[in-house]
């Protein structure tokens, strides 16, 4: 036995009575295609329901599952206190699902929890379900930082330890999507928003999974949607695997976009595997870029692998040309894996002998030092896009209507502390956002009186 059905739910507290208090009226369409959920785990009668919440303890870089024998929690926080859960959980599962995700290296288990309590987005569904069916065990897990590729392939493991435990499986991938739909909404409106909540919506009522990965992070953020790596989570729970997929409803009457669609999954599909499909695609992507990629960029990866497998730094290759041992600036070093930044470290002015020296030691540092992540591991390497970004002069300027975001980085300097901020950088829209990013860089606070400077790169991809 293995997951036998999925759904994809939101999770306005609103939709409860206790807390709508007659507002949840004006989404009467999601109610009613709750209730459809509800009906249908309720014939489908599983041993345990798997929940995942962009509400459930969270980190950076660790997939957190819920620990213990089980958990409490109630709506309190939504003035509806009365609102009570108590839940067991399917400890068997989840100690099989630590398990192999220590055992493989994963960044997922049950360490870290704070704080016990059921979040909004796991109680919501277990409102509507508990009101029909009680005969379950639950298994709650968070999202995390990571890629979506990351959270696909949690989903996968998801799927294996269930299936070595035989277990009759419903999961649920609790997740609203955009919360900038409309002017009047709370969150306000943003034009990223309907065009997330119909391009989302369109992949998975097609269950058109591998399309999940195409939705770019700045894209997302911008639309403020809090679901999409819990789709994306469900999906990989459903890889290899043929899905009936049929759509139940789609409201944006919030200014939130609440989407519900059900996946039933039928016979092995190899067609289905969509993440090995990503991954065969990523790598030919990236071995045609390294073979047109110039010589700085050559340099910069020779480098970057060069210490991943060795430990130390790369002597200067003979092939290096004569125009990169000339000049003399600063550089910086930019690895991505998977479209989402992995390292970024480089220099203002030059510190080294020469322009090759300063890529090659500042390769190593975006591999290897940069404070916002792991050190680059070497089964990484072949995922990794590499550019390298060559500084020219800073130049003092009066004001920041001198500067153009896609054209100039930005220096702003308050005494000793200094924060640099390159140009024509995915989701950086304006030069407030700039100035503001390249202060917190710095560690300069709002209101100190700061100098600026601008300068021009040259991009080598």
């Amino acid at each position: 036995m293995s997951i036998i059905a999925a759904f994809m739910v939101p999770h306005p507290p609103m939709i409860v009575p206790e807390v709508g208090r007659g507002s949840e009226k004006q989404i009467a369409k999601t109610i009613k295609a709750y209730e459809k959920v509800a009906d249908e785990i309720t014939e489908l009668k599983p041993e345990t329901i798997i929940v995942s919440s962009p509400h459930s303890v969270m980190y950076s870089d660790y997939f957190h599952i819920s620990p213990g024998s089980g958990a409490v929690g109630s709506f309190a926080e939504f003035g509806a206190p009365q609102v009570k859960f108590d839940v067991e959980y399917d400890e068997e599962l989840v100690k099989l699902l630590a398990g192999k995700a220590e055992k493989i290296g994963f960044p997922a288990g049950t360490l870290g929890e704070k704080n016990s309590s059921l979040d909004h987005g796991t109680m919501v569904p277990l409102w509507f379900i508990l009101n029909k069916y009680k005969a379950f065990k639950l298994v709650r897990t968070g999202l995390s930082g990571y890629d979506l590729l990351k959270h696909y392939e949690y989903g996968m493991m998801i799927r294996d330890a269930v299936e070595e435990l035989d277990r009759k499986v419903v999961y649920v991938a609790s997740g609203d999507l955009s919360h900038k739909l409309q002017e009047y909404g709370p969150y306000g409106f943003a034009e990223e928003g309907p065009v997330y909540d119909k391009r989302i919506m369109d992949v998975c009522s097609g269950a058109r999974f591998g399309e999940l990965f195409d939705f770019d992070e700045n894209f997302c953020e911008k639309a403020a949607e809090c679901g999409h790596k819990s789709f994306v989570i469900m999906a990989g729970a459903l890889d290899g695997r043929a899905v009936e997929a049929v759509q139940y409803s789609h409201e944006d009457v919030t200014g939130v976009g609440y989407g519900i669609c059900s996946f039933i999954p039928n016979e092995e599909d190899k067609n289905r595997c969509f993440l090995d499909v990503r991954l065969k695609s990523v790598q030919a992507d990236l071995e045609q870029k390294r073979r047109e990629s110039d010589a700085y960029v050559k340099l910069a990866r020779a480098s970057a692998e060069y210490f991943v497998k060795n430990s130390e730094i790369m002597p200067l290759p003979d092939w290096v040309p004569d125009e990169v041992l000339s000049k003399k600036a600063g550089v910086f070093v930019s690895i991505h894996k998977f479209g989402g930044l992995r390292g970024c470290i480089g220099t203002i002015a030059s510190t080294q002998k020469n322009l090759a020296l300063e890529i090659i030691q500042n390769a190593v540092s975006a591999v290897s030092k940069d404070p916002r992540f792991e050190p680059v591991a070497e089964d990484e390497l072949k995922y990794l896009d590499i550019n390298v970004d060559v500084l020219g002069e800073a130049e003092k300027i009066s004001s920041p209507s001198d500067l153009d975001v896609k054209r100039y980085g930005v220096i702003v300097q308050s005494g000793y502390k200094r924060g640099l901020l390159l140009p024509d950088l995915d989701g950086v829209d304006t030069v407030e956002q700039q100035i503001s990013i390249a202060k917190r860089k710095g560690g300069i606070y709002p209101g100190e009186k700061v100098e600026l400077f601008r300068f021009e790169v040259v991009r080598h991809y």
